[in-house]
């Protein structure tokens, strides 16, 4: 998917890192380039259907077990994906992962599921310690906000659903850095 520039830049800022794509049936992921680095940690796959422990190998040991659990029993009753874990990085890091998306029936009565990985953890201060820049930058996640409210509303009446989880997501994101701002 190309974006605009000022549009990849805001959603870089906003921790994305990329998007899946799921036939529920297949039992199969489609990743794109950021979301095969990072979540699969082999840029190799991006674009290839791969089984879900393998969409999902970077993710941190001690959340295997629940966030697979979570993402079964989602893949039996479709609806909203929601899901804050934590990966290894390749270099030994620790970061937070937001899963975001939604997985809906379709016509021929499966689910299938579309959805974005967001990495939150300068938002949520797990891992790495806020920084605070003061007012100024207070200031600047208003306007950001408001501006993409405009967007999303606008996005919502263009009807296409990757680009409004995407406004959605970043509206996330610029909620989360407000909302530590006000901690």
């Amino acid at each position: 998917m190309l974006l605009a520039s000022t549009t990849a830049s805001a959603l870089q800022a906003a921790g994305f890192i990329g998007t899946w794509d799921t036939d529920v049936s297949a039992g199969q992921s489609v990743l794109d380039l950021g979301a095969a680095s990072v979540l699969a940690g082999n840029p190799g796959l991006v674009g290839k259907p791969v089984p879900l422990d393998v969409a999902l190998a970077q993710i941190h040991p001690e959340d295997r077990d629940w966030v697979f659990g979570t993402i079964r029993d989602l893949r039996q009753t479709g609806g909203p994906v929601a899901i804050e874990f934590r990966i290894l990085t390749r270099t030994g890091e620790t970061r937070w992962i937001l899963n975001q998306g939604l997985l809906a029936p379709t016509e021929t009565g499966g689910l299938h599921g579309r959805g974005a990985y967001i990495d939150i953890t300068n938002l949520s201060g797990r891992s790495v310690p806020r920084r605070d820049s003061g007012p100024a930058s207070t200031e600047h996640l208003d306007a950001a906000a408001d501006h993409c409210v405009q967007l999303h509303t606008a996005l919502e009446r263009h009807g296409d659903a990757a680009l409004r989880l995407l406004s959605g997501m970043l509206l996330l994101g610029i909620g989360r850095a407000l909302a530590q701002r006000a901690s």
